[in-house]
């Protein structure tokens, strides 16, 4: 690994990248910054967590011009959350060379997305159906574009944006260089990439190397009907200070939130089908410790910048090996442990082996916890409070009124009583959630590398394009 400054970056660059804390590259960004720096198109295959975004976000920085009033560089992502967050880096790269990037996506207003764009951004970062409205209405040209960017292209492919993507490329010059981030390389992006893209340098991040060290990785077997009650003596046992559980469908989601507050923890969900304002607050109170507790869907959860988080539930066990590395990767960064549990129903196991082939990382077993556990569990985290207050001090106030309580009691009792206070009891409030549509098991849809092939119905691998076809736009359920 390099340091930044062995990559002879700007000294504007340079002084943002060490404010953000980065002292060497990531093996994503040592190997893409230079080739992309000298004009090369560039192929990634990368997870979530490699530190893809300032792979890209710097040249990008790098070759934007301040004087040009023209949108330079072009950045399309999948979900308006990962549109935020690529522009929000960006931002922080650009601060001191006055590089400024502007996220553009559905469920804000769109004429204060067009007063912005007045303010004349040199970065656009976009998802395909909002950019489209924009190029429609000539309220952002690409004709001077010179980097475009396809962040998550796979994403974007399941999510049924493939004839987007064309038609925005086809919308800027030929002469532009494109850079494609992609956790896995399905034939319809790799036929993409040779449509658009010149003599591209590749570079794959083996999965090895981005399965998160630093988390504990673990599943317990359960019934169905069980999950609910294990996932909260899991919350009373491990205390997590902030930490996101993830359900499979926004119903699950829905639902999952509700009962959880209705025992007495505080939760809020996130999805798709939320307001782009109440989205903006769940984070933000996620953020800012005011919650403790996510429930997520992959496509609500994919691009949020949210750090420290402590413990990852998979309530749900993921659909793709893809999105379970996205999920553990939301814990144990920089250098800090986490861990992961996943709640799989005996039905799942053979989809968690798949799991641990393509992840090539044992996951370990461990058995159900029980309601003791629980208990002693809450005891720990009130000793824990109180032995914490004592530590801090600025105690002497209630001295006095100490010593009068210590004059009826004994201090065995007090003590006793002041824990059983501050301890948690676990909750049994009834909480019924609706049964689950099965996993589809799709096994034949990874060759031995872990790759990902597109398939289409009736299992024949084909291009996007065969046969002339607009290919069938599928929602993706999340």
């Amino acid at each position: 690994m390099r340091t930044f400054y062995e990559l002879e970056l700007s000294q504007p660059v340079i002084r943002a990248v060490t404010d953000m804390g980065f002292e060497v590259t990531t093996p994503i960004q040592e190997q893409t910054i230079i080739p992309a720096l000298n004009g090369r198109d560039i192929i990634g295959q990368a997870q979530t967590g490699t530190g893809k975004t300032a792979a890209f976000g710097i040249p990008l920085v790098e070759k934007a011009n301040v004087e040009n009033e023209h949108i330079s560089g072009l950045v399309v992502t999948p979900t308006r959350e990962l549109a935020i967050q690529v522009a929000e880096e960006i931002n922080k790269i650009g601060q001191y060379k006055g590089v400024r990037a502007l996220p553009i996506y559905g469920g804000q207003d769109i004429t204060r997305q067009i007063r912005a764009i007045k303010n004349r951004p040199q970065i656009i970062v976009g998802t395909p159906g909002r950019l489209m409205d924009h190029m429609r209405r000539k309220t952002v040209r690409l004709q001077q574009v010179s980097v475009v960017v396809l962040d998550e292209a796979d994403e974007m492919l399941n999510m049924g944006f493939i004839d987007d993507i064309e038609t925005i490329l086809r919308e800027i010059p030929t002469d532009r260089q494109t850079l494609l981030f992609s956790a896995t390389m399905p034939k319809a992006i790799v036929n993409l990439a040779r449509q658009f893209m010149i003599n591209p340098k590749s570079v794959s991040i083996e999965a090895k190397e981005v399965t998160v060290p630093n988390t504990e990785q673990s599943y317990i077997e359960v019934q169905e009907k069980q999950k609910f009650d294990i996932l909260c003596r899991l919350l009373d046992i491990q205390s997590p200070e902030r930490a996101i559980v993830f359900g499979r469908t926004k119903k699950r989601v829905d639902e999952i939130t509700e009962g959880l507050n209705k025992r007495g923890y505080s939760a809020e969900g996130i999805h798709g089908d939320l307001t782009q304002g109440k989205r903006d607050s769940v984070i933000r109170n996620f953020k800012r410790n005011v919650t403790e507790i996510l429930v997520a869907t992959d496509v609500a959860a994919r691009g949020l910048d949210i750090t420290d988080v402590t413990h990852v539930y998979n309530f749900d066990i993921p659909q793709d090996p893809e999105s379970y590395v996205h999920r553990v990767g939301r814990t144990g960064r920089a250098g800090k442990s986490g861990s992961a549990v996943t709640l799989v129903t005996p039905r799942e196991l053979n989809h968690l082996r798949l799991i641990e082939q393509i992840t090539k990382r044992k996951i370990v077993r461990q058995p159900i916890p029980t309601v003791n556990e629980a208990i002693e569990g809450q005891q720990q985290l009130a000793v824990n409070k109180l032995m914490r207050t004592v530590g801090e001090g600025g105690t002497g106030q209630y001295k006095e009124l100490a010593e009068s309580l210590l004059e009826a009691n004994d201090s065995v009792t007090l003590l006793s009583a002041a824990l059983k206070l501050l301890a948690r009891e676990p909750d049994t409030t009834p909480v019924t959630l609706t049964e689950p549509v099965p996993l589809r098991q799709n096994k034949q849809r990874y060759d031995k590398r872990g790759q990902q092939p597109f398939h289409h119905k009736g299992g024949k691998t084909k291009s996007a394009r065969s046969h002339n076809k607009r290919p069938k736009r599928v929602k993706k359920i999340s």
